[in-house]
């Protein structure tokens, strides 16, 4: 399979997006927004004031260091679902479904339905705050916030597997670290005016977690129903007949 055919494929140009907007739904979500201006201060060794001045190098630099460490950590888990995905093909209408209806379960946990689904195993030990330890922080994210984030990240691993690819899997993982992680280097930019889009998403949370999950929940069906299916193939369709014009 060459390069061009997995970038192009009609699944992955169809889950890409959802992935995304995966990772940006986590970002939001009340365990990780809340928690975003303490990251940027330890990634970076700065106070709240620092912080407030815009010394833009030092916080861009530590912000990107971390979201660098918990993307090694998600998209090692996209190859190796995606290569799991590729192992298990001769069942992957079976898994398909399954998949689907544990995306159905994550998104309606997503949404409160199903208390105690949504948790955090934090380390007992941290990195020294500071640019240095910054990458260590992000793989800590990545593996200590998983089962906080895990309604989405789950949702995003079993597209994975049905891509039955590990370099798909490993593609569709980095477009949910961008949904994930560009906020974080948005906020580094704009540190005041972030803070305020924040406080505003904050009073809507109940919102948010209502159309993350939905969205879950319809992906889950897609995949039950074989929709997914149809609409990929739709894609991959259109996409062999299109011609750039001259």
């Amino acid at each position: 399979m060459n390069t061009e055919t997995t970038v192009t494929s009609g699944s992955l140009l169809a889950a890409a997006p959802l992935a995304a907007l995966a990772g940006l739904v986590s970002f939001v979500s009340p365990c990780v927004l809340p928690l975003v201006p303490g990251y940027l201060s330890y990634v970076t060794g700065m106070t709240g004031a620092d912080l407030a001045e815009q010394r833009r190098g030092r916080l861009l630099g530590g912000v990107a260091l971390f979201v660098g460490g918990f993307t090694f950590v998600f998209v090692s888990m996209g190859a190796v679902a995606g290569g799991l995905g590729r192992w298990m093909l001769e069942y992957q209408t079976t898994i398909q479904r399954v998949l689907g209806v544990m995306t159905i379960v994550f998104g309606l946990a997503f949404m409160g339905f199903i208390p105690g689904l949504q948790r955090t195993f934090k380390s007992g030990r941290l990195p020294n705050a500071g640019i240095a330890g910054a990458p260590l922080l992000g793989v800590i994210f990545g593996l200590g916030w998983t089962p906080c984030i895990g309604p989405t990240l789950a949702a995003v691993q079993s597209l994975a597997i049905t891509e039955a690819s590990s370099s798909r899997g490993a593609l569709l993982s980095v477009a949910y670290c961008v949904g994930l992680g560009l906020p974080f280097l948005l906020t580094a930019l704009a540190y005041r005016r972030a803070l305020g889009a924040f406080a505003a998403v904050k009073r809507h949370y109940a919102l948010v977690m209502r159309i993350g999950g939905g969205m879950l929940v319809l992906i889950g069906i897609a995949l039950v129903t074989g929709l997914w299916n149809e609409m990929t193939i739709q894609m991959k369709s259109f996409i062999g007949g299109f011609e750039t014009p001259i």
